[in-house]
């Protein structure tokens, strides 16, 4: 089996929880050896930002024309994404909240896959066709602050848009979803509610196993 494990945080363990899920997920497969794993670090990786650059680059692939610099490496970016995603049979999102939302190069990474013609199509009624619904989908995401709640959720853009692309529009199965939270807003409970969204995380990472069943 294919893993691709998506890494969205560049802080250190030692200050970032998510980064202690990515290291606590990893420790927990790392003996498996049915799994072939792969890193795809948004933070180490060149991910120039979706915009007019790429557009440029392809019109002129349509027109023949040479490309910028800034224009061959977003074209090269996007397809080294595109194509660590095809290859996995499951990837694994590791990432926080970071201002109500996802962080700006984890996003990239998802512009860069979200492709009519890639990841969706339309037919020619003009209904959404989805085409990489065999993909499997772990969420692994923390959040110092509490937005379980009723009143709080709708505030929460990054778990709820995860599961909006990639369970929704995309149609992939979500095989797990670990959630880390509270820990900020609740010091005195910060260790206990870390150590058990850890082990959740061990957890999860054993679904990869029924996966293999």
């Amino acid at each position: 089996m294919n893993v691709l494990v998506v890494k969205g945080n560049n802080r250190p363990a030692s200050e970032s929880v998510s980064s202690k899920m990515y290291e606590t997920f990893l420790e927990a497969i790392k003996d498996n050896k049915q799994l072939n794993v792969t890193i795809y670090d948004v933070f180490a990786e060149d991910m120039p930002y979706v915009g007019q650059d790429l557009f440029n680059a392809f019109g002129k692939l349509q027109s023949g024309e040479e490309l910028l610099d800034i224009e061959q490496r977003i074209l090269a970016a996007k397809q080294k994404a595109k194509d660590a995603f095809s290859k996995a049979d499951v990837i694994v999102f590791v990432f926080p909240l970071w201002n109500l939302t996802i962080p700006a190069k984890l996003q990239t990474f998802i512009d860069y896959i979200w492709e009519a013609g890639y990841t969706f199509k339309y037919d020619e009624n003009g209904n959404l066709v989805q085409l990489m619904k065999d993909k499997k989908i772990i969420l692994l995401n923390a959040r110092g602050g509490i937005y379980s709640t009723p009143e709080t959720a709708p505030m929460d853009m990054s778990v709820n848009y995860m599961r909006t692309a990639f369970g929704g529009l995309f149609g992939m199965e979500i095989i797990a979803e670990v959630i880390i939270e509270g820990h900020n807003a609740d010091p005195a409970r910060a260790e206990e509610i870390i150590a058990e969204g850890l082990q959740k995380v061990t957890e999860a990472a054993k679904t990869l196993e029924l996966q293999l069943a």
